[in-house]
């Protein structure tokens, strides 16, 4: 009977392990949730531009690894609302319901994807949503508009590159004459007036050479500009132009294979690498960036944490850490670097106020 007895409370309490194992995995699976399925559509460009599309999804890719989302973008076929419409629809028919566009030109398509897909979610980077005639500007509850210090940003550049070279000439080459370009511009020129005045440096920024090409795509137009600027003496040229920047950096890349000091200043995201012409060794000095994959990433996480601020437009400056030079720059000295350093720090604190329009800076 002792026999029967212990067996029978063994089987009970294998019984209840197993039930509390088995009640255990239950409420694992009550508890587990589908991954956060975010899209991407990309501009014009493509995703591995070194500039916009690159920037965001490499945030978006960062949030995959980080927050465990599941991820895709698509590239539309052309560049009108139609055109974003319908991969914005392809990604939500796939269950991808944030959707992360990088551009103004996402603009009137997320003006309408706002109303259609009520249940999605929309981060929109460099833009605010408005109907296509401009009659409406309008953010649903649904959609987060992001926009960059990109003046703070130039200012840095422009301080940086002066304190590096000391003495010589600047000049801008810019892609279309838009907001977000301008204000680099800007900013740019503030930077090596500060430096000018307060940190020894000799620079010359003439308006001869403050140009914009008109497009982000033509890459020759960006080299011949970037020649002609090389061939009258400027040292250092600022490229915020997508395409046609890369036609400048390959301009100084080949000017530097022959001995020729000629420096690029990279514009969005840390284009270093772009420049590279030999070896390790690239012809960009440092570059103006605006933290796009910070954004994506910083949205996304929102959105899980339900946190997500619809209907609000957020501004990334220094005072969050929004803009800024690589930490890393293998062209600037140490020196350099400390002092801009203190610059950026003056910034957070609003020591230094940088522009964010035009002011009487160039000759």
């Amino acid at each position: 009977m002792k026999k029967v007895i212990l067996a029978l409370s063994i089987a009970a309490i294998i019984l209840t392990g197993c039930s509390k194992k088995a009640d255990e995995a239950a409420e694992k699976t009550v508890e587990a949730k589908p991954a956060l399925k975010v899209g991407m559509v990309t501009d014009s460009g493509t995703i591995d531009d070194k500039s916009f599309n690159q920037g965001t999804w490499e945030g978006i890719l960062e949030a995959e690894k980080d927050l465990g989302i599941t991820t895709k973008y698509l590239k539309p076929v052309g560049e009108t609302e139609a055109d974003y419409l319908k991969e914005i629809g392809n990604l939500i028919d796939a269950g991808f319901k944030t959707i992360v566009t990088p551009g103004f030109k996402f603009e009137s398509a997320i003006f309408a994807a706002q109303d259609k897909y009520a249940d999605a979610k929309f981060i929109l980077i460099d833009g605010t949503p408005h109907s296509a005639d401009y009659s409406e500007f309008r953010s649903e509850a649904n959609v987060v508009s992001i926009f960059f210090a990109e003046h703070e940003s130039g200012f840095l550049a422009g301080v940086a590159s002066a304190l590096q070279i000391k003495e010589g000439e600047m000049g801008f080459i810019g892609g279309m004459e838009i907001p977000p370009v301008q204000k680099f511009n800007w900013g740019f020129q503030q930077g090596v007036t500060y430096a000018n005045d307060n940190l020894g440096t000799k620079i010359v920024l003439d308006a001869a050479n403050i140009i914009y090409q008109g497009t982000f795509s033509d890459v020759a137009a960006g080299q011949q500009l970037a020649a002609q600027m090389f061939d009258k003496g400027v040292d250092v040229i600022f490229a915020a132009a997508g395409g046609v920047g890369v036609g400048a950096i390959n301009e100084a890349k080949s000017r530097a294979k022959t001995g020729e000091a000629a420096w690029i200043v990279g514009v969005d995201v840390n284009q270093y690498a772009d420049g590279i012409y030999e070896g390790d060794t690239s012809i960009i000095l440092t570059s103006a960036m605006k933290r796009i994959d910070t954004s994506a990433y910083d949205m996304i996480k929102a959105v899980l944490d339900g946190a997500f601020p619809g209907g609000e437009t957020l501004i990334f400056d220094a005072s969050n850490n929004g803009v800024g030079i690589p930490a890393e720059n293998p062209n600037l000295d140490a020196s350099v670097e400390a002092e801009v350093a203190k610059v950026f720090a003056l910034l957070q604190d609003g020591s230094i106020v940088v522009a964010a329009e035009q002011g009487n800076l160039i000759k």
